[in-house]
């Protein structure tokens, strides 16, 4: 069966119309982490990696989180694109979640505003918003993708779309 992307209706996008290697932009939206019952993070200055077949992956600035919030662990993973990755426990109240957010401590070129910013996987927070709309995690959750009503795929992550 070939793959066919949904047509973006007024005023939304497709993941197919997003660049290979992915471009990284400037979010003027609000955008809202809650976990554990509180606001953990607000920010006015995230950014988001675009990148075909993907929802946008958004990296909120460390300072816009609240103190605590953010856990460094141990371990890392590589990037083709933004390069090595480091990874924190996201913590509210006596909740954490584990290795829910990372970051890339030296970024490659192209990517340098990333070395500031943390994403976090949507699927292991309370809510995460963008400009007041509810954000769906990404099935298969390795992304750590973004869905809104902007955003239209279908969407590579779930079972069975690896070979995309």
């Amino acid at each position: 069966m070939r793959l066919q992307p949904i047509p973006p209706g007024p005023g939304q996008e497709s993941v197919w119309d997003y660049p290979r290697p992915p471009r990284l932009e400037k979010v003027p939206e609000p955008v809202l982490i809650e976990f554990g019952g509180k606001l953990i993070a607000e920010s006015t200055t995230a950014a988001r990696v675009l990148e075909t077949s993907h929802p946008p992956v958004y990296y909120v600035p460390i300072d816009d989180f609240v103190a605590g919030a953010l856990a460094p662990v141990e371990g890392s993973s590589l990037c083709e694109y933004k390069g090595m990755a480091a990874y924190y426990d996201v913590v509210s109240g006596n909740q954490r979640a584990r290795r829910a957010g990372w970051t890339y401590p030296t970024p490659t070129p192209g990517f340098e505003a990333l070395q500031t910013r943390v994403a976090i996987y949507p699927s292991t927070m309370d809510r995460c918003l963008v400009n007041g709309e509810v954000v769906t995690a990404q099935e298969g959750d390795f992304y750590g993708g973004w869905i809104t009503s902007r955003i239209v795929g279908p969407f590579k992550g779930a079972p069975g779309t690896w070979g995309w």
